[in-house]
């Protein structure tokens, strides 16, 4: 993470709204790393490149919902 991020302190809030159900196991791994366990749990989490990637792996199971 880089210095300016760790100073604002962005973060995003992500919630998931579709089941893991029937998805690749990677995806459940990414779900499960980005501290989603229920549907519709909500995680608040730092704004960084690699859970932008994670987000972006499993974007047809989660939301993001607003930028803090």
């Amino acid at each position: 993470m880089s210095k300016t991020q760790a100073k604002s302190g962005k973060t995003i809030r992500v919630r998931l709204f579709k089941s893991i159900n029937g998805c690749q196991g990677r995806h459940r791994l990414s779900v499960r790393a980005l501290g989603l366990r229920k549907l519709n749990d909500v995680r608040e989490l730092q704004d960084s490149p690699s859970v932008r990637g994670l987000i972006s792996q499993v974007s047809y199971l989660v939301r993001v919902e607003e930028n803090v």
